[in-house]
């Protein structure tokens, strides 16, 4: 009778710690990205960080991966998933040096 909720347990806890294997985290401090290049997998996410003690913008317009996040306050992360395979140029429109580029992969 105990086997059944510990079998439970033990599965939940293999998927959980699957789904947050395939995210990073990309810190934004200093007015630069911690990682200026990332490869990740189609369908992985990112993890944007601002850790800054400014707001930043983050956004891309490469085709197939666009985004925006708006204005980014300080101490707020939002995750961003990553749809199309290919180069994807990630930059933050406040800050004009704070670029990134990241590799989707299949």
């Amino acid at each position: 009778m105990r086997t059944l909720p510990l079998l439970t347990l033990l599965i939940l806890s293999g998927f959980s710690v699957g789904a947050l294997a395939a995210n990073q985290i990309v810190n934004q401090k200093g007015r630069v990205f911690s990682m200026p290049n990332v490869t990740i997998k189609k369908g992985d996410s990112l993890t944007f960080l601002n850790d800054d003690n400014v707001p930043h913008n983050i956004l891309s317009t490469s085709a197939g991966n666009e985004f925006n996040l708006g204005s980014q306050l300080p101490g707020t992360a939002t995750d961003v998933t990553f749809k199309a395979s290919g180069d994807v140029q990630v930059l933050c429109a406040i800050h004009p040096r704070m670029k990134m580029l990241v590799n989707v992969t299949d």
